[in-house]
């Protein structure tokens, strides 16, 4: 995976200070009350959303069939390399019974994964710096092609008109709130009952989030097998460092700001085939050998005592949800 995301595409909103974690874990990923501007310095390789448009109101009396979306990641460059290796994106789609029209609606990174996982290291910044945002994309359409020649089209429910609408209310407080997209999901063990210090924020966790909304809403999932791709990291209990004030700022600590920087520097995006392999040495070096990880988490670092097995891609099954009101659909 540290293979897939150095040669992930890169491009060339920080911080503000926060109080003292909550102790519990996993820690609670953070919610803002607005999007801020982007910098332009943070440019991605393939535009976001490039076909975006705005959710419909539907009919009250629709019938929308909804369908789970899944393809590898990267399968419009790569096809189904990495669905060898079970690194997935998810989507959902909708058909109206009335309109006959189809949409697809998914979530993913504005500036790219390998922006969104590692920061910039900028002459005369002393702090990294992060093009991290993701939000949701909303287009007519459902590529059937892209779906299913290497991934998954499958109808999971159909929905009311007013349901389809008070879900598209709550995408946008989703979306306006949820920002800043999270790689790792981040555990004591691979054991399933282990500790959960934190826990991604990606494509997947937004359609299992749309998902249970639905199913809140009234919608009766059908029984069908659901995976999804998580990245793991496995630590000893996370130390908590600061965030980018209280380490990098005039007050900081100079020795942990490098150990930060110094940490950051192998998974620049990279120039040559000679660099790019120096530096994956580097990060073995770090993480496996010397076990230690920085990661940075509702815009607070964090201290991450590595343990075997380091790193691990799980596909594993997330079962539909079940609602709590009057059901609707199949």
């Amino acid at each position: 995976l540290l293979l897939l995301l150095l040669l992930a595409p890169w491009g060339p909103l920080l911080s503000g200070g926060l109080g003292s974690p909550r102790r519990r874990w996993p820690v609670p990923y953070r919610r803002f009350d607005y999007r801020p501007k982007t910098d332009p310095y943070c440019q991605a390789r393939y535009t976001f959303c490039p076909t975006g448009s705005a959710i419909p109101l539907m009919k009250e009396e629709d019938v929308i069939e909804v369908y789970r979306l899944q393809a590898p990641v990267w399968e419009f460059k790569y096809g189904d390399l990495l669905g060898h290796l079970k690194i997935m994106h998810d989507a959902v789609g909708f058909k109206s019974s009335l309109t006959g029209k189809n949409y697809t609606m998914e979530w993913y990174e504005l500036f790219q994964l390998g922006n969104c996982t590692f920061p910039h290291l900028r002459p005369g910044m002393e702090a990294p710096f992060w093009c991290n945002q993701g939000a949701a994309c909303f287009y007519e359409g459902i590529d059937d092609a892209h779906w299913k020649a290497n991934g998954t089209l499958v109808l999971v429910t159909t929905i009311s008109g007013t349901m389809f609408n008070e879900m598209a209310q709550w995408v946008k407080y989703d979306n306006e709130t949820g920002i800043y997209y999270e790689t790792w999901t981040v555990q004591a063990s691979p054991d399933k009952k282990s500790t959960v210090w934190f826990d991604s924020y990606e494509c997947s966790k937004f359609i299992l989030r749309t998902y249970q909304k639905l199913a809140d809403l009234g919608a009766v999932f059908k029984k069908v097998q659901t995976n999804y791709t998580s990245i793991i990291l496995f630590s000893g209990e996370p130390v908590y460092l600061g965030n980018e004030t209280s380490i990098f700022g005039p007050q900081g600590n100079k020795t942990l700001a490098a150990a930060i920087r110094d940490f950051y520097n192998p998974f620049k995006p990279h120039q040559s085939v000679r660099e790019f392999f120096v530096d994956l040495f580097k990060i073995i070096d770090s993480v496996i050998l010397n076990q230690q990880f920085y990661l940075f988490y509702n815009l607070e670092y964090w201290f991450l005592p590595m343990k075997s097995p380091y790193l691990k891609i799980i596909y594993e099954e997330v079962p539909l949800p079940v609602g709590s009101k009057a059901s609707f659909g199949v």
